[in-house]
Order: structure tokens, then sequence, then C-alpha cells
């Protein structure tokens, strides 16, 4: 482990594991500073067992924990949160150092966990805490109708590399509010990260007496995750990353109908803009969306739609905004706005599928490169393609329908809002969809037509409020397990009917007589 590492974690690189922080040295799993060629942030050989105990654990906290009252829970959860507050430049540092983000983006993750707890404990018509707090009604005579949630029990949460810390945590924070126990698997590109969340929320955990097990971690790659998602000791999976990963967890849990498997997944997100724009904005929102976090957000907007009445004026300012774009390591003193990719294979599949989209018909108007003023590093340049058009299957055109987890941008002109909006709904995901227009009609259009879970006016797809649902449609996902809907797949609904008078009904053809009961 780094000197970096050393000084924020507690512990060294460890599971947790029924309360107790369990080492595991060695070198197995390694993450590696993006910035910095060959610098170990940390490193350790993960426990396989370690899944199965941790299970044990969740499963042996789950009653205790999940009768605690919701106000109890709340308190951990408000513990964490000025735990989270207090160290959030340390937090920040660590994403730099392990992820490569540039530093007023890890301040913003960093932020976001605090943040995540305040909407989820938030009261108030709109929030999830109104939609899962049950209900009554009467049903006449002496009977009542009552509706209340239980948690679904024990939680596998398997993280992202892109927001190491914020998509786990929104993930735990509404899990263990609801009485839910949890074993997170971070990213194995990430799992410093992981192990410094968990060691706030442990100690949250530790000041209130709560049961041991009620969070654990297990750090690893896929065998440790694929024994996770497959365990039968889990009741539901929190799940961040790409589809064809979440179709395997969807096709391991085929036999479990009862199961919850929430995924939050991919997009090749599609921005539309009509000729009555604002070019200023569009061209500064397109940019930003496309590029931001080096175009590895699930939000980032892949698929640019320009109607060709502004083709002309839009598609050479966005060129010049993505080449003004400071592109450099997370500490530097003047301002960045891109750090390195996660690695040098993410970096290769960007800069390879460029090279197979110019072979296939696509026009490079900026090419992605790896810079050679950053030698030392996992970095690529703001990468642009102009495509015929856009086709929904994995074919092999250049307007395949392929999600380019980088800084990779492809344009492809129309000549209508009909077209447009076919262009925009040609995938298979259905995360995020913006359109840039003034006209009222064409708003109302493109809010009705675009098939996304996420659809914005006059604004990036990049980016999304927590006060709000977020997630997919296709193979995008499903559940809306993130944002302000994450309480409501976090527990179940339960119907009951509770008699409490003596109105039993002898139904017809049924015979019952007081002397039959002595």
């Amino acid at each position: 482990m780094t000197a970096a590492a050393q000084e924020i974690l507690s512990n060294p690189p460890s599971n947790l594991v029924g309360g107790r922080f369990e080492p595991i040295a060695g070198d197995a799993l390694v993450s590696l500073d993006p910035s910095q060629r060959g610098r170990v942030v940390w490193s350790g050989s993960p426990v396989p067992e370690h899944v199965d105990a941790a299970v044990e654990a969740a499963r042996g906290a789950l009653r205790q924990w999940s009768r605690w009252s919701l106000e109890q829970r709340a308190g951990v959860l408000l513990r964490y949160k000025a735990l989270a507050t207090e160290r959030a430049g340390s937090i920040a540092e660590l994403i730099a150092r392990e992820v490569g983000k540039a530093m007023w983006d890890c301040k913003q993750e960093a932020a976001a966990l605090a943040g995540k707890v305040d909407i989820t404990l938030e009261t108030g018509p709109h929030t999830g805490r109104q939609r899962v707090s049950g209900f009554s009604l009467d049903l006449g005579q002496a009977r009542e109708g009552r509706c209340w949630f239980r948690p679904h029990g024990v939680m596998a949460v398997v993280g992202p590399f892109n927001f190491p810390a914020h998509l786990p945590n929104g993930h735990i924070v509404p899990a263990l509010l609801m009485g839910n126990t949890v074993v997170l698997k971070p990213s194995d590109k990430a799992p410093a990260v992981g192990q410094l969340i968990v060691e706030l929320l442990q100690q949250a955990l530790d000041e209130a007496g709560a049961p041991k097990g009620v969070l654990n971690l297990v750090q690893g790659k896929a065998d440790v995750a694929q024994r996770l998602v497959n365990h039968p000791g889990i009741d539901g999976i929190a799940f961040t990353g790409s589809w064809p990963v979440g179709r395997k967890i969807l096709e391991q849990n085929l036999d479990r109908p009862g199961r919850i498997v929430a995924l939050e997944m991919g997009g090749n997100n599609g921005v539309l803009v009509m000729p009555d724009a604002d070019l200023r904005q569009a061209a500064i929102e397109v940019a930003r969306g496309a590029f931001v976090t080096t175009g590895q957000r699930c939000t980032c907007g892949r698929r640019l739609i320009v109607h060709e009445a502004v083709a002309g004026r839009l598609i050479p300012a966005i060129l010049k905004a993505a080449a003004s774009m400071v592109v450099g390591p997370p500490g530097s003193e003047a301002p960045i706005f891109m750090g390195p990719i996660i690695d040098d294979h993410a970096r290769d599949a960007v800069l390879g599928f460029q090279a197979r989209a110019a072979e296939r018909g696509g026009e490079i108007l900026m090419p992605a490169t790896a810079p050679s003023s950053l030698p030392d590093g996992s970095y690529v340049t703001p990468g642009v393609v102009r495509v015929d058009r856009f086709t929904a299957g994995e074919g092999d055109d250049a307007g395949c329908d392929v999600e380019v987890f980088g800084p990779m941008l492809r344009i492809a002109t129309v000549s209508s809002y009909e077209e447009g909006i076919e262009q925009v709904n040609a995938t298979r995901y259905g995360l995020a969809a913006s359109i840039f227009t003034k006209d009222e009609k064409t708003i109302a259009d493109f809010l009705a037509d675009a098939r996304a879970g996420c659809v914005n006016l006059n604004c990036a797809t990049a980016g999304a409020s927590s006060k709000l649902p977020f997630g997919g449609l296709g193979t995008s996902g499903n559940h809306r397990p993130a944002g302000a809907f994450a309480l409501d797949y976090c527990a179940y609904p339960v119907a009951g009917m509770l008699e409490r008078g003596d109105a039993a009904v002898v139904a017809p053809g049924m015979a019952f007589e007081d002397a039959w009961l002595g």
C-alpha cells in the first residue's frame, strides 16, 4: 500500500467480516494510480471463503438490526454523514489516486456521500420515506387493512470504478435505513476507496452499538463477485456496472424469482440539437457531457444528432471546445478538465474503436490520442467521429450500438425531428437522452417520444439530480436502484388483514355449531 493510502486508511488492506477487519496481505489484487504508471495504491490477496463468512455474519445480524427503530438506524447514518464530511478531503484524495479523476470531480463525489444521507432521510410528499412508510385502512366492521414494509434481508452490493464511493454509498445508505444488512464487493480497480467508506460506516455502527455483521466487505475480482451474487444466503443484489456483467448476474439468478436483482448499467445516450436551439448552450453542454470524467460516466452523451441546418456552426464549436480541454494529472496546480482513463486497457479500447470506425466509414473529425506529453499515465484526449447514421445493432458500421466507455463522441446529421428522434432511440440502451430546442411542441413531443429513463431539455445527459429517480430502460437496467427511488427497492410491501372482532362468516354450503367447541 502506498504512503497516500496508508495515511488515509485506518487498516491495512482488509476485508470486513462480522465487525472485524481481516488483513489480506499479498499482491494478487493491485490497484494502480492511472496518472502515474506503476504506482501501487493498494494491494492485497482476496480470500474467496470470506464471502461465505461475510454472508453468514450479515445473516446473523439481520434480525436484531431490522428490529432497531428506523430512528435508531437513521442516527447511525447521521453519524456516518458527519464522518464523511470530516474526511471529505481524504476521500477525494484517495479517489483521485485510485481512479484518476480531476480533483474537482473527486471533491464533488466525496461531498455526495453526506448528501445521499440527507436525501435518504428527507421526509415530505415526494420522498422515498413517504413511499415506504406504510398505511392502514378500514375494511369494515372490526377488520383493518394494513400495508407495511420489510427489508429484503442480506443485500449484496457490487460497485463500479467510475464512482467508487458515491455509487456503492447510494445503495448501502438506503439499504441500511430500511433494515437490511449488506455485503459490499467494491470494484477491483478501486478497492481502497471501497475500504475507506466501509471504515467510516463501521465506525458509525460501532459507536451506536450495532450488531456485528450489519456491514461487511469482501475484496476481489470476478470470481469473488460471482461467488457473492450466486450465494444462497443473500436476498438481493444491487449492481452497478456493464450490461455484459449484469446479464451474467441475471442468468445466475433465473431460478430465484424472489431475489431482487437491481441493475444500474450502461448507456449509449443520444443528444438531439434542433435548428432553433441556443447553440452556445448546446455546444458547451454537449462537449462537457461527452467528455466529463474522461467519458467514464454511464450518462455521458455518446451520440450527437444535429439538424443539418445548424451542423455547420455547431460541430466546429464543439471541436474547438473539446480541443481546449486540459488533460493532466488530478493533482495538477493548474485546473484540468480530464484526468487519465482508468487504465491502459480502457485507453486501448477507445483508440481501437476509433480505428475500426474509420475503417467502416466513419470520418475522424478529432482523433483521440495518447498524448506524448503525458507518457507516464493512461491518458487519452477527446475524440470525435462523424458517422452516416446510428443503428441499434452491434454490427460493423461506424454508427453501431456500442457503448465506448471513454472520451469518444460520434456525430450524425438529420433533416427533421422525426429522423432525429429515430436516431436518438436507435439503441438497445435507454438510460439518458436530451434535446436542445425552444419550440414547445417539439419539447412536448421529445419528452413523450424519447425512450430513456432520464430525459433532459437544453442540458447534457451527463449529470443527474439525486432528488429525482435515476435509471434506464432496455440494457441500461431496472428497478431505478439509485437517486430518489433507492429506498423503494430496499424493502418490499406486506399486505395484512387484521381482525379484532368475532364476525367470522359461515359461508354457503358450510355449517358450524358453537356446541362443537365444547
